[in-house]
């Protein structure tokens, strides 16, 4: 196995300061910057597929009702 990157662990704070809600202020403004079932065109939910085939139709199709409802929204 090969190891890429090295990530520090920020130690556990006991007090609050200003630094550390300034920081996870702005996780929490990326969280919400992540792409939803309303960016990617597919609806939130568990989906099961008899093969690979069958979960890249549905992918295709919810994309193409995406973009084509999203070019409708522009005209």
């Amino acid at each position: 196995m090969r190891t890429i990157g090295h990530r520090k662990e920020p130690p556990i704070a006991y007090s609050a300061s200003a630094a550390l809600l300034a920081e996870g202020a702005r996780f929490n403004d990326e969280i919400h910057r992540l792409p939803t079932g309303n960016r990617t065109f597919i609806p939130k939910g568990v989906y099961r597929f008899k093969s690979f085939d069958e979960a890249n139709r549905h992918d295709r199709d919810c994309i193409v009702a995406g973009i084509a409802h999203a070019a409708l929204g522009r005209y």
